[in-house]
C-alpha cells in the first residue's frame, strides 16, 4: 500500500513537470510561431478566392480588354492605310523579326511584288513606301502576340494559385480559346485578300465577310473580357425588382444588341469601301431612297455585297441605336437608380451623339484616315459604355 502511494506521487509528478516544462517552452515565441502557423494554412484553406483576389482577377481582365482594344484600332488604322497584306505569310514565331538587312528586305519586298495587291494597285511603289506598310501590319501581328500572353500567361498563374472559382476556370479557358481562333481567323482574313481573281477587276481586298467575321469575334472577345472583370469589381446593386426596373433591363439589353450589331455593319462598310459612296447627309445623292439599293440579284446579296445597301444599312442601324439610347436615358430619368447607374446612363448616351457625329462627319469628308479611325474607335467606347450600363442593373446573385 505504501508502495503504490509512493509510486502514484512519483509518476503524478512527473507528468505535472512535464507539462510546466512544455508550457514555459511554449511561451512566448513556441506559441507565437504556432499561431501565425495556424493562421496561413487556415488561410490558404479557407480564403481563396476572396473578395482581394476578385479585385486582382477584375483588374486583370480589365487590362486584357483594354489590350484588346488597342488590337481592333491598331487594326482598324492598318486596314483604312491598306497595309494588311503587306505580310503575305503567316509564322507564329519566325515572322515577329522583321526584316533587319537591305538584303532581307529586299526578299520580303520581292514576295509581295508576287501578289495581285502590288501587281494592280501598287505597281511603283518604292522600298521605303513598302516599309511603311509592313510594319503598320507587323505591329498589328505583334499586338495580337501580346494579347495573348497577357490572357494566357496570367492565367497560368492564377490557376496554380488557387484564385478561380469552378465558373471562372471554364470562363478563363474560354477567354483564352477565343484568343487563339482570333489569331487564326485574322490569317484567315489576310488570305482572302492574296488569292489570284482573274475573272475581277476590282481592286484587290479582304473579303467582308472574313473581315466581319474577325471583327466580330474580337468585340465579343472584348465584351465577355469586360463584362467579366467589371462583375468582379463592382458589386451588384440592391435593386427592387419592379416592373419599371424590368423595362429598363429589357430596353438596355436591346440597345446594347444595336450598337454591337451596328459595329457590325460597319465592318461590310470598311470592308465593301462604302463610305466612298453616296457621301452626302441625311439623304444618299438627292433621294431617300437610292436607285440602286436593290441593284444586285438575288436581292439577299445586297445587303452583304452592295456598297449603297451596306451604307444605307449602317445609317439606319445608327439612328436606330441613337433613337433607342436617347429612349433609356428619358426613361431612366423618371426612376431612382443608385448614382453609378444614373451616370453609365448618363455617358452612354453622350457617347451615342458623338458618335453619331463622327460618323456624319466621315461620310461628308470622303473618310479622312484619322477621323474614320476616331470613329472606329468610339463604336468600341460606346459598345464599353453599354456593357457598363448592363453591369449596374444586373440582379443580385443568389
Amino acid at each position: 500500500m505504501i508502495l503504490s502511494s509512493v509510486r502514484a506521487i512519483y509518476f503524478g509528478g512527473c507528468r505535472n513537470a512535464g507539462r510546466r516544462f512544455q508550457h514555459n517552452k511554449q511561451s512566448p515565441l513556441l506559441r507565437q510561431w504556432l499561431l501565425r502557423r495556424g493562421q496561413s494554412s487556415t488561410a490558404a484553406a479557407g480564403t481563396v478566392p476572396n473578395s482581394a483576389t476578385n479585385r486582382i482577377l477584375g483588374r486583370w481582365l480589365l487590362g486584357c480588354s483594354g489590350l484588346v482594344v488597342g488590337a481592333v484600332v491598331l487594326g482598324g488604322v492598318t486596314r483604312l492605310t491598306e497595309s494588311g497584306l503587306s505580310m503575305v505569310d503567316w509564322h507564329l514565331v519566325r515572322e515577329m523579326k522583321p526584316p533587319q538587312s537591305q538584303v532581307e528586305w529586299e526578299a520580303e519586298f520581292s514576295k509581295y511584288q508576287q501578289f495581285p495587291e502590288f501587281k494592280i494597285m501598287n505597281r511603283d511603289m518604292t522600298l521605303p513606301e513598302f516599309k511603311f506598310i509592313f510594319y503598320m501590319e507587323w505591329g498589328h501581328r505583334m499586338w495580337g502576340r501580346l494579347v495573348g500572353l497577357a490572357y494566357v500567361l496570367p492565367t497560368i498563374y492564377f490557376w496554380r494559385k488557387g484564385f478561380f472559382t469552378r465558373s471562372m476556370k471554364g470562363k478563363v479557358l474560354g477567354l483564352c480559346g477565343f484568343v487563339f481562333f482570333q489569331g487564326l481567323l485574322g490569317w484567315y482574313m489576310v488570305k482572302s485578300g492574296l488569292e489570284e481573281k482573274p475573272e475581277s477587276y476590282d481592286i484587290p481586298r479582304v473579303s467582308q465577310y472574313r473581315l466581319c467575321a474577325h471583327l466580330g469575334s474580337a468585340l465579343l472577345l472584348y465584351c465577355a473580357s469586360l463584362w467579366t472583370g467589371l462583375t468582379l469589381l463592382l458589386p451588384a446593386h440592391k435593386l427592387a425588382e419592379t416592373k419599371r426596373l424590368l423595362q429598363l433591363r429589357r430596353l438596355a439589353k436591346g440597345t446594347g444588341g444595336l450598337v454591337f450589331l451596328t459595329a457590325l455593319s460597319g465592318a461590310f462598310v470598311a470592308g465593301l469601301d462604302a463610305g466612298l459612296v453616296y457621301n452626302s447627309f441625311p439623304k444618299m445623292g438627292e433621294r431617300w431612297i437610292p436607285d440602286d439599293l436593290l441593284a444586285f440579284s438575288p436581292t439577299l446579296k445586297n445587303f452583304f455585297e452592295n456598297p449603297t445597301t451596306v451604307q444605307f444599312d449602317h445609317r439606319v442601324l445608327a439612328i436606330s441605336s441613337l433613337t433607342a439610347i436617347t429612349g433609356l436615358y428619358l426613361f431612366s430619368r423618371r426612376m431612382v437608380l443608385p448614382r453609378r447607374a444614373k451616370i453609365a446612363i448618363s455617358l452612354l448616351a453622350a457617347m451615342t451623339y458623338a458618335q453619331v457625329g463622327l460618323g456624319i462627319s466621315t461620310l461628308l469628308l470622303y473618310v479622312p484616315t484619322p477621323l474614320a479611325a476616331t470613329h472606329q474607335s468610339g463604336s468600341v467606347a460606346l459598345l464599353s459604355l453599354a456593357i457598363w450600363v448592363l453591369t449596374e442593373l444586373r440582379k443580385m446573385p443568389k
